[in-house]
């Protein structure tokens, strides 16, 4: 029986994208307060939008663990898995645990959310309404990532395994018959190469549907 070993689980499309997200909530959160850097807001908010709309298409057709059918489960197997880590049970797959992958779903949801009412409140949609709508929304978003890195960390120290490193080179703890084979290079230069042209298109002013 072959014996866990590291092993490449999280493909560097599904690596880019999860840190360019954390780079556009946080420089958006920063910049949210400034006149002189709305527009670099607004690049960092619409970018961000951008991230997961190809994040939803990577969970259909990316590598086995970035797939939504590889994580989205039901109550009974979310409420197994926390029954499991309460007794020091590992998940069985390398990829994201049932809780895990539901939370990333939701905290994707709200990011769409976030940029939908900040657009409409560019566009002046039912007033200071949509204005304090699209505040409320980013500052439960930021509860929701704390906890996110707060139960990171937390479950890297139950299972004796950087989760947070996992998600920079890759790798996991698994068999060598559960790793995926191709890291998709090309995919990942072109997701961030589209990343860079879409910010300075906002930045500059060339996309005035999204800002004005």
């Amino acid at each position: 029986m072959s014996e866990k070993q590291a092993i490449l689980v999280w493909d560097v499309p599904t690596r880019v994208f999860h840190w360019l997200l954390v780079l556009c909530f946080a420089g958006a959160w920063l910049t949210s307060e400034s006149e002189r850097l709305q527009m670099i807001h607004y690049a960092f908010g619409y970018s961000a939008v951008a991230l997961v709309l190809f994040r939803l298409v990577w969970g259909f057709v990316g590598t086995k663990y970035a797939r939504f059918t590889q994580f989205l489960r039901g109550p009974n197997e979310m409420a197994g898995h926390i029954k499991s880590v309460l007794s020091s049970h590992q998940h069985s797959s390398p990829g994201h645990n049932p809780v895990g992958g539901i939370v990333m779903v939701g905290l994707m949801l709200i990011i769409l959310l976030i940029g939908l009412t900040g657009y409409w409140s560019v566009k002046e949609f039912l007033g200071d309404f949509m204005s304090e709508a699209h505040e409320a929304i980013a500052s439960i978003a930021l509860g929701l990532a704390i906890l996110h890195i707060a139960a990171a960390v937390i479950m890297s120290l139950l299972q004796k395994e950087n989760l947070i490193r996992a998600m920079v080179n890759g790798k996991k703890q698994g068999l060598p018959e559960q790793a995926i084979r191709f890291p998709q290079y090309l995919i990942a230069f072109l997701l961030a190469l589209g990343w860079v042209y879409f910010f300075y298109l906002v930045v500059s002013g060339s996309l005035p549907v999204l800002t004005q």
